[in-house]
C-alpha cells in the first residue's frame, strides 16, 4: 500500500474523508509557496497537490492559469520544484502529488522525472492531459520508482473506461465533479453522489472530487460520499488576493481549517 492509500485508508477508518488542497509551485515565488505548504499541513491538509505551471493549461481556469503565469515569470523550473518538496519533506510527512501537463514532464524525461520526483521525497503523479491509454511509458518509471500514477474521470467517463481507471490508477481516483476548466463554482451537481457511487462499485481504490469546490459546505458535502475533496481556484484565489508571503500562507491555512472542520463535522454525524 502507497503513502496515498495509507492515508485515506487511515481516514477511512475513522469515517472521514480526505481533504487535499491544490497550490500552485512558485506562485508568488518559492519561499512564500513553502511557507504555505506548511500552513496547509497545520489546517488540517490530509494530503497536498502541488501544481506544476505551465504556459498552456487547458484543463485549468482563470484563477491557476494566473497563479502559473506569476510562477513562470519568476523562472520557475522542475529543478527548483524538486527542491521544493525536499525542503518540505524535510519536516513534513504530509503525501505530496505532483499536478501538471504532459509537456514538461516529456522534455525533462520521463525517467529522469519520475526519478527526481521520488528522490524529492514526492508520492504520486497526476499528469492532466494523458489518457490511460497512452500511460505505459509514464507509468513504467512510477511503478519503478514507487509513485502513484493518478488518473481522471468525469461525468462523461463511461463503464469501460472507469474499469480501464480502476486497472491502471494507484493513490486514488481523480473524479472530476464537472465537464470544462477549473474553477470555483456557486453549486455543484446533484447527480455527483450517484455518479461517485458508480466509480466506487468499480475499483477498491479511494475516490477523491476536486473541480468546483470551493465552500466549507461543498467539501462537506462531498465528504458524504467520496474518499477525499480536492480543492483548487477558491484557495489558489485566496492566495493571489493575499498581501504578502505571511499574510498568504495565513489566509490559506485558516481556509483549510475552515473546509477540515466542516468535513470533520460531517463524519461526526455519519
Amino acid at each position: 500500500m502507497s503513502c496515498i492509500e495509507r492515508k485515506l485508508a487511515e481516514l477511512q477508518k475513522r469515517g472521514e474523508a480526505a481533504l487535499i488542497p491544490f497550490v500552485t509551485a512558485g506562485d508568488p515565488n518559492l519561499p512564500t509557496t513553502l511557507k504555505i505548504l506548511r500552513a496547509l499541513e497545520k489546517g488540517g491538509a490530509d494530503c497536498i497537490e502541488l501544481g506544476i505551471p505551465f504556459s498552456d493549461p487547458t484543463a485549468d481556469g482563470p484563477t491557476i492559469q494566473r497563479s502559473s503565469e506569476r510562477a513562470l515569470k519568476n523562472g520557475l523550473s522542475l529543478p527548483r520544484i524538486f527542491q521544493l518538496v525536499r525542503q518540505f519533506r524535510r519536516t513534513s510527512e504530509v503525501p505530496i502529488v505532483l499536478f501538471g501537463y504532459f509537456n514538461p514532464i516529456f522534455h525533462y524525461g520521463l525517467e529522469n522525472f519520475c526519478r527526481a520526483a521520488a528522490r524529492a521525497g514526492a508520492d504520486g503523479i497526476l499528469c492532466v492531459d494523458l489518457p490511460p491509454e497512452e500511460s505505459a511509458e509514464l507509468k513504467r518509471w512510477t511503478d519503478a520508482e514507487g509513485l502513484d500514477l493518478i488518473f481522471l474521470l468525469s461525468p462523461t467517463s463511461g463503464p469501460d473506461r472507469v474499469q480501464l481507471v480502476a486497472g491502471k490508477g494507484r493513490g486514488f481516483i481523480y473524479y472530476v465533479s464537472v465537464t470544462g476548466v477549473t474553477g470555483a463554482r456557486q453549486a455543484l451537481d446533484v447527480q455527483l453522489r450517484s455518479q461517485v457511487a458508480r466509480v466506487r462499485r468499480a475499483t477498491s481504490l479511494p475516490v477523491g472530487v476536486g473541480f468546483g469546490i470551493s465552500t466549507p459546505k461543498q467539501a462537506a458535502w462531498i465528504a458524504g460520499f467520496a474518499d477525499a475533496a480536492v480543492v483548487g481556484s477558491a484557495l489558489v484565489e485566496r492566495i493571489e488576493k493575499a498581501k504578502g508571503g505571511a499574510e498568504k500562507a495565513r489566509c490559506a491555512g485558516a481556509f483549510v481549517s475552515e473546509l477540515k472542520r466542516a468535513m470533520k463535522q460531517v463524519a461526526k454525524k455519519s
